[in-house]
């Protein structure tokens, strides 16, 4: 799992801070304050939603790509600005407290880009998982990683930041 770090990147869309403060002072220029109230609503109630159906349902609502019998964990949470920069395909588990982000907010920039999580993944408890980040179909990521580049098909990552522990285990 040693893909070139700027295939990530390249999917990035990279805006400059122009007013010699950092990006994030401008997240209004970034997406409407109501939309980003509303998917901030949306996320919030579905950390704490039991059900996978309404979560889906809801996730599919503000935008994101949400495939059958998909498992969002208790506690997951989504980007707030650009939850339509996520898909995550069939019957895939976002393990509890984990993040998808779909933007960065840096000091003199701020990038979006997609995030792709594919079909049987398994993501584990307290990952984050970072804009522009393709997740193969049938990968595994171990908790407590940071996923800050591509992980193939059928491979085990892990790690801060993660890095390929082998293939995946056959059950």
């Amino acid at each position: 799992m040693e893909p070139e770090k700027n295939v990530r990147h390249a999917r990035l869309r990279v805006t400059h801070a122009t007013s010699g403060k950092n990006s994030l002072q401008h997240w209004w220029r970034a997406k409407h304050p109501l939309w980003v109230i509303r998917n901030t609503i949306v996320a919030v109630v579905c950390r704490y939603t039991p059900s996978m159906t309404v979560k889906n349902w809801l996730y599919r609502r503000i935008g994101m790509k949400v495939g059958k019998d998909v498992s969002f964990g208790l506690m997951a949470m989504v980007d707030v600005f650009f939850p339509e920069e996520i898909t995550v395909e069939a019957n895939t588990i976002i393990g509890y407290n984990s993040v998808i982000l779909a933007h960065e907010f840096l000091r003199d920039e701020y990038r979006v880009g997609p995030v792709v999580i594919g079909k049987d993944v398994m993501i584990g408890a307290n990952c984050t998982i970072l804009a522009g980040v393709v997740i193969g179909d049938g990968a595994t990521v171990a908790a407590m990683s940071l996923v800050n580049r591509d992980v193939p098909p059928g491979i085990a990552v892990g790690g801060v930041p993660a890095r390929a522990l082998g293939e995946r285990p056959e059950e």
